[in-house]
């Protein structure tokens, strides 16, 4: 991880956005480098950066005025293509939390969540890591033990493979899942590698995505 995560905020409430930055002001390693109130304004100000000055992290508020933050995805990825997105929002509505999935959020956090959270959440999606609120997660984890049968694919996944696609939607790394299922890390890396591969896909969030668009979530 670097030194210093560089986040952007895009939120239009100026006391949330005021609740970020006093939690960022107090972490070491976490650098807010700039707060913006609508996805237009945050879309110029990307354009306008070097790419050394580029963030590692968009915290993007999902309601926002004029365009939505869904909308804004993948103009965030087209002109910050290294940064990853997390959705800070007000909604766990599955419709939302689904789409922003898809569209290539590399987290989706709930306004309620603590600051510690929010905080650990920036370290953890700029470690490569999946990030899902913990509702979020349990609804996207029901859905996937109860629809997983709804899969179509030329190569199923094994009932083990749906249990560790399950903990790669919660966030958990492979050493988490090791310890969560009982066996070993090598026995973990060797099963997400065979999801990935049956999902062509690259990582966590695409895999989720994968199954939803392939019938696991409706």
């Amino acid at each position: 991880m670097k030194e210093s995560i560089k986040v952007i905020l895009v939120e239009d409430s100026p006391e949330y956005r005021e609740v970020i930055a006093l939690a960022i002001g107090r972490e070491s390693n976490i650098e807010l480098v700039q707060t913006l109130g609508t996805a237009e304004v945050a879309l110029r100000y990307l354009q306008g950066l070097v790419p050394s000055a580029m963030p590692d992290v968009v915290l993007l508020d999902l309601n926002l005025p004029g365009m939505s933050g869904l909308e804004t995805i993948p103009w965030i990825q087209k002109y910050s293509p290294e940064a990853k997105i997390i959705m800070l929002t007000q909604s766990n509505k599955e419709a939302d939390v689904i789409q922003a999935i898809a569209l290539g959020a590399s987290g989706y956090l709930l306004k309620q969540s603590t600051l510690s959270q929010i905080m650990d959440g920036l370290r953890s999606v700029q470690s490569g890591n999946a990030l899902l609120d913990g509702d979020v997660a349990r609804y996207i984890t029901s859905a996937l033990k109860t629809k997983s049968a709804e899969l179509k694919l030329e190569r199923p996944l094994s009932e083990r493979e749906m249990e560790i696609l399950v903990l790669l939607g919660e966030g958990l790394v492979k050493k988490e899942i090791a310890k969560e299922l009982g066996i070993g890390f090598s026995t973990v890396a060797s099963h997400i590698r065979h999801i990935y591969e049956k999902l062509q896909v690259e990582n966590a969030p695409a895999a989720i995505s994968k199954a939803y668009k392939s019938g696991v979530l409706e």
